[in-house]
């Protein structure tokens, strides 16, 4: 579904997720915009949007939206993939382009979903030729979301709704734009000195509170390394589900 939306002063457009390219991209809440029409013709829409835009006098888009429509033009060599677009501008461009599918002759079929573009925009690099364009490592992009040894185990249920609602929030505060690794292991280091003086002090809702914010900078930490805390949690458990060993001095020590 195609959706036809106004932000009243600013611009009329279109999208198939309003959520993310107008709340989370732009930063209009639902009751800052409206949906004009909707529809499954592209077609139709597209030729609508440029009609209402200069009905309403606002800037018309030089190209109609079907033209824009999983139609970015990718070049794929054996190390990377580029985007024919400046990294301040990809999101948007990769939201428009969901779906879109390009082979590789070593790692076979790749593409561009919701689910990774998070890890795209964490990893992207602007050429060093082109300031207009930037890139991805292909095997970094296969390892994290297309082998079959490697793929993250997607969690289900409230638990990983609520990551996403941490990422949701940091993004559109711009923390994976603007942020970066080293200043959430700082951040990390003060919650848990939080946690560490709300322990000796025994104050529970203080505890409850470092807690959350600990587990908040690990979800943002992971995300700026390119995986998903789910993923982290995942692999951890592997590694500890079957281990054995014993309890000394209040502490699990593992057998060698």
């Amino acid at each position: 579904m195609y959706y036809l939306y106004h932000i009243p002063g600013k611009k009329i457009g279109v999208t198939r997720d309003l959520n993310t390219r107008v709340t989370l991209i732009q930063g209009y809440k639902e009751n800052e915009y409206e949906v004009l029409e909707q529809s499954n013709d592209i077609d139709y829409i597209s030729d609508r949007e440029i009609e209402l835009q200069k009905s309403y006098g606002y800037k018309v888009d030089m190209k109609l939206y079907k033209n824009l429509f999983n139609k970015m033009k990718l070049n794929t060599t054996d190390q990377t993939t580029t985007f024919p677009c400046p990294k301040n501008k990809l999101k948007g461009q990769l939201m428009d382009n969901i779906g879109l599918t390009w082979k590789h002759r070593h790692y076979g079929e790749l593409n561009i979903t919701k689910e990774n573009i998070p890890w795209i925009m964490a990893n992207v690099k602007t050429s060093m030729f082109n300031n207009e364009r930037c890139y991805i490592y292909n095997k970094a992009f296969y390892e994290a979301y297309f082998n079959p040894e490697h793929t993250p185990q997607v969690c289900c249920g409230k638990t990983s709704e609520r990551f996403d609602l941490i990422r949701d929030w940091a993004a559109t505060r711009g923390l994976y734009d603007e942020g970066d690794s080293y200043t959430q292991y700082v951040k990390l280091q003060e919650e848990c000195g939080e946690l560490a003086k709300a322990l000796l002090q025994d104050d529970k809702p203080e505890i409850v509170d470092a807690i959350g914010d600990i587990v908040v900078v690990l979800t943002n930490l992971a995300h700026l390394q390119g995986y998903d805390i789910e993923y982290c949690i995942d692999e951890a458990y592997k590694v500890i589900a079957n281990r054995t060993g014993k309890m000394i001095n209040g502490t699990f020590v593992k057998d060698k």
